[in-house]
């Protein structure tokens, strides 16, 4: 069968995500090293994200607030273990001036060194630490919970669009409690947003589990994390919540006298989800012609094309597609109207449909002067984009039927596009293995998946050993799903009694 891609899944999956992001015009290269433009198509899907997750934070009692691009570098020094953690990956600005060189070039002027360098953001616990540090004085002004829409940096040696780029859009939440309860209370509950964010808004299954040592957030006591399952079996971390415990508080200073009329240092945490997320989404539900847009981000849920001809006809069509955009726009679907689109830029509607499939619109609807009589819409929706016999499946639709069934047509296919990669993913977790290097044995294109095993949770240079060998297979440890069924066996890499569950996979 000719798909719409160069590339199949099959043939090459790492090819094949690079076509569908420049096919379904998501993103381009930029001219800076790791760094992309995010085009309209893409935007809009990341538009849709933050709309749904912002009133997610929002409904928790979360304020939206911003803080500022560039961090001093003292500000990290006061948390050793953070500044450890992230320091390969800091941008440096050291001068605020350029000058010419005689030749034609610009070059930093001497004399404009900054006193103390400046980081530019690869995350905010600092700076919006010193900020709590003064917003904070009694128990009375806890808890304190914030959020910020921003980009950040991390200098990134190996790049990939989305999954890992030195520029990248996130949403940071950061909040402060009395004690340790309250903050694992925020901590999971920012996990379990998270998950509802990833299942109900972007129909991909993920596992809720808490990262091992090695894996912690730099700076963390306990770091949670949501993991998904892409089509090529490796996971995709989608979403992580922190406990910082009371460290980040006694670096910045965040201190408040409780009821008694001590004085406490804070605890505190921290949670993200970035624009890694359209990553996963091309990389759960695209085929080999593109993009597969679960309908509750897509952009435009149901876009219209007309097949004009240059003839007579063509006004009696667009009227026509313009009453049908208005009929569907005023419908409702997850409690939002219908975004309806009605294309009618000046390209063939073949050219134009296949726009549409390669960007994943959920409902491509055709109308030519022939429907217009019969008053019917070719409909094609694009979970399910072939029959059988390989023919497009497209279904002549009388235009009431059409409208009277496209609300729960498009909740048809946010599920079914959940449900066929929940399928996968239960599918291919493996729990009876014994031997990590048969099982994944071969190249990285092999489907090998997920394993569980059980595990003693060990650390220093315990963990150290079973970490190296891991990374000689080219896996590491992904969470202990919170989930799981009890440990009742002995840990897989020590033999000592084990206490959890844990997954192990190849990952992005």
């Amino acid at each position: 069968m000719k798909h719409a891609l160069s590339v199949t899944r099959q043939q090459n999956f790492a090819a094949w995500y690079q076509e569908v992001i420049s096919e379904a015009d998501l993103a381009e290269e930029s001219g800076v090293r790791g760094c992309m433009v995010i085009r309209p198509w893409g935007y809009g899907i990341w538009e849709r994200i933050q709309k749904l997750l912002d009133a997610r934070i929002k409904a928790a009692g979360v304020d939206n607030c911003y803080f500022p691009l560039f961090i001093p570098l003292s500000y990290f020094e006061k948390e050793a273990d953070h500044v450890e953690g992230f320091a390969k990956e800091m941008a440096v600005v050291t001068h605020h001036r350029l000058v010419g060189d005689g030749k034609g070039k610009l070059i930093p002027d001497p004399d404009s060194k900054l006193e103390e360098p400046l980081i530019v953001r690869p995350t905010s616990e600092t700076v919006i630490g010193a900020a709590m540090a003064r917003w904070v004085q009694s128990w009375r002004d806890l808890p304190l919970m914030v959020n910020q829409w921003a980009n950040v940096v991390r200098w990134e040696m190996r790049t990939r669009m989305f999954l890992r780029t030195s520029e990248f859009l996130w949403q940071e939440g950061h909040t402060a409690h009395v004690d340790r309860e309250d903050a694992m209370r925020e901590t999971l509950r920012a996990l379990e947003m998270y998950r509802q964010m990833a299942e109900d808004d972007c129909a991909m299954p993920v596992i809720t589990g808490e990262k091992p040592e090695n894996e912690r957030f730099p700076g963390a006591v306990a770091t949670y994390s949501i993991e998904a399952m892409m089509q090529d079996g490796k996971a995709l971390q989608a979403g992580t919540s922190h406990y910082l415990g009371t460290g980040f508080a006694e670096a910045a200073g965040i201190k408040y006298q409780d009821k008694e009329g001590g004085q406490q240092f804070a605890h505190t945490t921290s949670w993200g989800m970035s624009t890694r997320m359209i990553g996963g989404v091309i990389m759960t539900h695209g085929d080999d012609d593109g993009l597969r847009c679960p309908p509750r981000i897509a952009p435009w849920q149901i876009v219209i094309v007309p097949m004009l001809r240059d003839s007579d006809e063509d006004e009696a069509v667009l009227e026509y597609c313009r009453a049908l955009s208005r009929e569907l726009g005023a419908l409702e679907a997850f409690g939002e109207p219908v975004r309806v689109l009605l294309d009618t830029k000046a390209t063939k509607a073949q050219v134009k449909r296949w726009s549409w499939v390669k960007k994943g619109a959920p409902i491509i609807v055709e109308v030519g002067p022939r429907d217009v009589a019969e008053g019917k819409a070719a409909v094609l929706r694009r979970d399910r984009l072939y029959k059988d016999d390989g023919k497009l499946n497209t279904a002549f639709t009388p235009k009431g039927d059409f409208v009277a069934s496209a609300a729960k047509l498009l909740q048809d296919i946010q599920a079914s596009l959940y449900a066929e990669a929940k399928a996968r993913l239960d599918a291919n977790i493996a729990r009876d293995v014994s031997d990590l290097a048969a099982h994944f044995k071969g190249d990285e294109a092999k489907f090998a998946g997920w394993v569980e095993v059980q595990w003693a949770r060990p650390s220093g240079a315990a963990l150290d050993k079973i970490v190296e060998q891991l990374k000689a297979l080219k896996l590491t440890m992904r969470n202990a799903p919170l989930d799981a069924a009890p440990a009742d066996g002995a840990c897989f890499f020590t033999g000592e009694p084990a206490v959890e569950r844990i997954l192990i996979g190849r990952t992005y």
